[in-house]
């Protein structure tokens, strides 16, 4: 059926002419949570020690009495090689020193012969001499074939291969009666016989995408779990971050190393892993959906969906000092502080609040102390407990009070600052949807520490997304210019559908917008 179209244009015109919406936005209050940060990948599991074993002596594999699997303690003789030659070798070693101590018992009566023969100056000096000199072989003759005797035995010591640490049999590459080559005389490196590794612990190496290795240090723990015991964890400790890149599927990733005690030997080497690695957590701290967040680039339009001005928004923040290292930092208003605060030992915050003061702690003395925090010195332990005390009188909604951050992952000391930044929220003050600006700790991607600018009695405003908003000023725009030009060639009622449901987008806006 055609529709007339003058009503069509009327019909446009009457739901354009409806009073715009209020802004949608779902507020959020701000609590107390506890915020767990980890940074997950796969590996496997390798030994944290590893031996090839190799025989200095080469020859014919009697006997191997280790198997693959076998746990070994180190000294325990594993293989056994023909002795026969290396036998050989000592007992020819043996006879070359018995004569060469029987020449030098000779060498030394005949020094002591030519000795008397010289006092009496029956010889010449130089037969005397040549007597020392034969002396002086024989000992050296007998001392190398010590030595030579001593090099026997070794090789002889050598046919027998011995654990060289205590550990598990992993790899067995060598059969009996295989000929083998020592990596002594052999330049290809010798035959590699067994290897050994100590399981007693054990390394898992993981590759770690670079939008986390930031998060990951030494010495933070970690939770590995296994295909084969799912409901069993095992706990570790990051060993180090290797320094070089590797790239997958063009993804550059970082290998990090686990080491793991597994004193049950059940984690072997290849098992597939999930590693877990506990970068920080939080337990108790104010915190607030990372949906309110909030950048400097996009406050603008987040006034726009608010119904504020844009210019007076960035004029607004631009006038606020910026969040520091301290929770909740105390300033006094820089114009009519002194009027608008009330009677009492109170100070009145950079946003409007106003604090109570413990008796005794005067105003000055802790905006010194924040300036010292700021400054970046270090306070003393009696102006750390004047923060306390500051702290305590109100309900410990001062936060951290710009402590560092001391421990490793998970430490309570202070607030960690490494994944954090800056921000602005919007929060209702006297009604009226107010920006302020925040820092931020550790996040887990929904909920974002707070550790200055906000308390427990606020509210956060999250907003539609951009793209909801933009959608919305398209369709307005769209309508306006087809109530303004006419409509010329509409003959369906379907067509005159979406001026009608103009008004009910953003309604759709909290189911989009994450609590």
């Amino acid at each position: 059926m055609k529709l007339n179209g003058g009503l069509l244009l009327a019909a446009v015109a009457a739901a354009c002419s409806k009073p715009a919406p209020a802004p949608v936005y779902q507020a959020v209050p701000v609590e107390r949570r506890n915020i767990v940060v980890s940074a997950q990948a796969s590996g496997s599991v390798q030994p944290d020690t590893t031996v090839q074993v190799k025989s200095k002596a080469s020859g014919e594999i009697l006997e191997i009495k280790v198997q693959t699997g076998q746990l070994v303690k180190r000294g325990e003789l594993m293989v056994t090689i023909d002795k026969r030659q290396p036998q050989n070798d000592v007992n020819q070693a043996q006879a070359n020193l018995d004569v060469a101590k029987a020449t030098q018992t000779h060498a030394l009566a005949q020094l002591g012969r030519a000795e008397e023969l010289y006092k009496t100056r029956s010889i010449a000096e130089t037969d005397y001499e040549q007597a020392s000199l034969d002396m002086a072989n024989a000992k050296a003759a007998v001392i190398s074939a010590q030595v030579n005797l001593e090099n026997a035995k070794i090789a002889l010591e050598d046919c027998e291969i011995r654990a060289p640490i205590t550990g598990m049999v992993i790899e067995k590459d060598v059969e009996r009666g295989q000929v083998i080559s020592s990596p002594t005389r052999d330049v290809g490196g010798g035959t590699v016989l067994l290897q050994m590794a100590d399981l007693n612990l054990v390394q898992v190496k993981t590759l770690v995408d670079e939008t986390d290795i930031g998060k990951i240090q030494a010495g933070q723990q970690a939770t590995v779990t296994v295909n084969a015991y799912p409901n069993r964890p095992f706990n570790g400790t990051v060993l180090k971050i290797e320094p070089q890149s590797t790239t997958t599927n063009n993804v550059t990733m970082f290998s990090v190393l686990v080491r793991i005690a597994n004193r049950d030997g059940l984690l072997l080497p290849g098992m597939n892993t999930d590693v877990e690695v506990h970068v920080g957590r939080r337990d108790s701290v104010l915190a607030v959906p990372n949906a309110a967040l909030r950048t400097k680039k996009d406050v603008a339009s987040a006034a726009g969906v608010l119904g504020l001005n844009p210019q007076a928004v960035l004029q607004q923040l631009a006038s606020l000092p910026q969040p520091g290292d301290t929770s909740n930092t105390v300033t006094i208003a820089a114009k009519g502080a002194d009027s608008a605060k009330p009677a009492g030992n109170t100070m009145t915050t950079q946003d409007g609040r106003t604090i109570t003061l413990p008796a005794g702690v005067s105003e000055e003395k802790v905006k010194a102390i924040f300036a010292k925090f700021r400054s970046g010195d270090t306070p003393t332990e009696a102006e750390r407990a004047i923060l306390q005390q500051v702290r305590a009188a109100n309900g410990g909604a001062m936060g951290g009070g710009g402590g560092r951050r001391s421990g490793g992952s998970g430490a309570q000391s202070g607030p960690d600052t490494r994944f954090g930044g800056d921000y602005i929220v919007f929060v209702r003050r006297g009604g009226v949807p107010t920006p302020v600006k925040v820092r931020t700790g550790i996040t887990d991607l929904d909920y974002s520490e707070v550790i200055s600018g906000l308390t427990e009695q606020d509210s956060v405003l999250i907003l539609p997304s951009a793209s909801l908003v933009a959608s919305q000023a398209d369709l307005k725009e769209r309508v306006n210019r087809m109530t303004g030009g006419g409509i010329p060639g509409m003959k369906s009622s379907t067509s005159t559908a979406a001026p009608a449901a103009t008004p009910a987008a953003p309604a759709a806006a909290p189911a989009r917008a994450r609590p």
